[in-house]
């Protein structure tokens, strides 16, 4: 199923642009020109504080309600950017694969592989996106495609251990951070009402 490309306003491009990522790997994997592109279309971090989030959660549910909150999550993602699948099916050596969720971006006329980790970033998560971009560009990308660019999310990202685990890899990769609704400063959840304080006031007005 392909999802419209959801475009956002000026101003939201313009902090889209100037946001920092740490995407350490893209400055010697892609040609100039698709490396700015690349550079100003990821963020660091990513806002995902539309899903309903419960620590009790797997990746899997995450990943469910990123899908079924799509139009909010191309928002977050940026301009260009279309839904391609879910678990996005690849087979390779006559073994299933599968890529969390897959996008194709028509500015950067790539495919964007995101993998969604709920702890902190892995080095054996790097070799494992590498080895999905590998497949994608053999077997999904076109001719006139430029290669596809894999994005490890995760809730904590160590910058010194990606820039370690990226550092040879062969693909364009990047690490960033995804915040949710519970990842407020201990200070402000403490000044902010339970959600359960909210929802018993609105049944005493009804």
């Amino acid at each position: 199923m392909w999802i419209p490309i959801i475009a956002l306003s000026a101003m939201t491009f313009l902090t889209w642009v100037n946001s920092l990522c740490r995407l350490v790997c893209f400055e010697r994997r892609l040609p100039a020109e698709q490396k700015n592109m690349v550079l100003s279309t990821m963020k660091d971090p990513y806002m995902f504080d539309f899903i309903d989030y419960t620590e009790e959660m797997l990746e899997t549910d995450i990943e469910n309600e990123l899908v079924k909150n799509v139009t909010s999550l191309l928002m977050e993602l940026g301009t260009g950017f279309a839904f391609m699948g879910q678990q996005y099916h690849l087979e390779v050596g006559g073994k299933d694969f599968y890529i969390d969720l897959l996008f194709y971006n028509t500015k950067l006329r790539c495919y964007v592989a995101i993998d969604l980790k709920t702890g902190e970033f892995k080095p054996e998560q790097a070799g494992k996106m590498n080895f999905y971009l590998s497949a994608l560009d053999d077997l999904v990308k076109a001719p006139e495609d430029n290669p596809s660019v894999g994005l490890i999310l995760c809730r904590d990202e160590n910058r010194t251990i990606a820039e370690y685990a990226l550092r040879d890899m062969s693909k364009p990769i990047g690490v960033s951070e995804y915040h949710l609704c519970t990842d407020l400063p201990l200070d402000l959840k403490n000044a902010l009402p339970a959600v359960e304080d909210i929802r018993s006031r609105i049944d005493m007005k009804k």
